[in-house]
């Protein structure tokens, strides 16, 4: 009798530990005090998280569970976090905010742990473009490669531009942003005037900005976050009209409170930003899914008023993938589930239709093809710029 009720100790106890929750990081610039990014990757992530456990959840019944860590932008704390993560037990995969350098200083310690890197923000391409094999990083986002162009394309296009200054971060993401953008403007036949770099806490882009218009810049291509961001649409705005150049810009921007911190300064200055998804017209059963459950927990009364749309709409996308990796892999092993994430197939997702979204060779589930530019209303709106600047 003993031995058969320690028997049935024993298989319930199994049970109980193959019923138990599959994890999933979060590790982002939750403290950073201007920041939406962090809020939108957990909004997409959660929404995502809810439908798959409604539906039964992961391997025969397991529920996801998000676990969040708050890094504030510093990569020091983003890498402590990952190893912290990396130790619980049936953590799969732990995905990131919009910092492209915490993403790179974290990718020798992902590869060294086995640990999945999930980027649904971070742009710099060697996020991805890099020589660890097997890879464990795999990104659902823009990347810099991508964004070059499609800012010299937009300058020649839109503004008639042939000479283009730049403002540039003294960063990782700065130095991935000037490889791009060199390389596009070449091909095009554009020049670039001058490079400007600055650093995160400078107070003004003032001299920076005079000295590329003195150069005979015709459009400024900035690469920011909203508080530089906000620094150089504010001091533009407060120049004479005609001294005013338009300011073409990377989304970094529209990962925080940009709107309300550039003021009314934005209506006086030509400014666009790059984008890979916008909810506005946006009609598919993903999109209302999503907006649904965005107006029911998070207050988001229109498709216009989503705080950084593109975090909600990647880190949606990314974790149904993860989900459907996790099941091939038929474990919460971290090796086969990257595996089984170069083998999945079709998905009919929020941002497109991914026919094959990752491959041994690229990890990288959007294109070029999804890239096009918005603008800010005055009531703090963005909006594509027109329909054939969107997929």
């Amino acid at each position: 009798m003993t031995r058969i009720l320690a028997i049935v100790v024993l298989l319930f106890s199994h049970w109980t530990l193959a019923a138990g929750p599959v994890y999933i990081g979060l590790d982002a610039e939750f403290g950073h005090k201007t920041s939406t990014s962090a809020q939108a990757v957990q909004q997409g992530m959660q929404i995502a998280i809810d439908e798959i456990n409604q539906a039964g959840g992961v391997l025969g019944g397991r529920k996801l569970q998000l676990v969040i860590k708050d890094n504030r932008s510093v990569t020091a704390i983003a890498v402590d976090n990952l190893r912290e993560l990396a130790r619980m037990p049936d953590m799969v995969a732990v995905f990131g905010g919009k910092f492209s350098p915490v993403y790179i200083e974290c990718v020798p310690l992902a590869h060294e742990l086995g640990m999945l890197l999930m980027d649904p923000w971070g742009s710099a391409d060697p996020i991805t473009d890099h020589n660890y094999r097997p890879s464990y990083t795999f990104r659902l986002s823009l990347k810099d490669a991508w964004a070059g162009p499609a800012f010299v394309r937009f300058a020649k296009q839109r503004y008639k531009a042939n000479r283009l200054g730049v403002l540039l971060p003294n960063t990782a993401w700065g130095r991935s942003n000037q490889a791009a953008i060199e390389k596009a403007a070449a091909s095009m036949g554009l020049s670039l005037v001058g490079r400007r770099w600055y650093n995160w806490g400078d107070t003004s882009l003032a001299a920076q900005y005079a000295e590329l218009r003195k150069a005979g810049a015709q459009a400024i291509i900035l690469v920011a976050n909203e508080a530089e961001g906000a620094i150089l649409v504010r001091e533009v705005a407060a120049l004479p009209k005609e001294q005013r150049l338009p300011i073409i810009s990377h989304w970094g921007v529209t990962g925080g409170d940009f709107a309300r911190m550039a003021g009314e300064a934005l209506q006086q200055v030509d400014f666009s930003v790059i984008q890979t998804f916008s909810f506005v017209g946006r009609d598919t059963p993903a999109a209302r899914r999503v907006l649904t459950a965005l107006r029911n927990n998070y207050g988001a009364t229109e498709a216009d008023r989503v705080k950084s749309p593109v975090g909600v709409a990647h880190a949606y996308d990314l974790t149904h993938l993860l989900a459907r990796a996790i099941n091939k892999a038929g474990s919460t092993d971290r090796r086969k589930i990257r595996d089984a994430l170069e083998q999945i197939g079709s998905y009919d997702g929020l941002v497109r239709r991914y026919s094959k979204p990752f491959t041994a060779g690229r990890h990288d589930a959007l294109s070029a093809e999804n890239v096009f530019f918005a603008r800010y209303t005055a009531d703090d709106r963005l909006i594509p710029v027109d329909s054939r600047s969107r997929p």
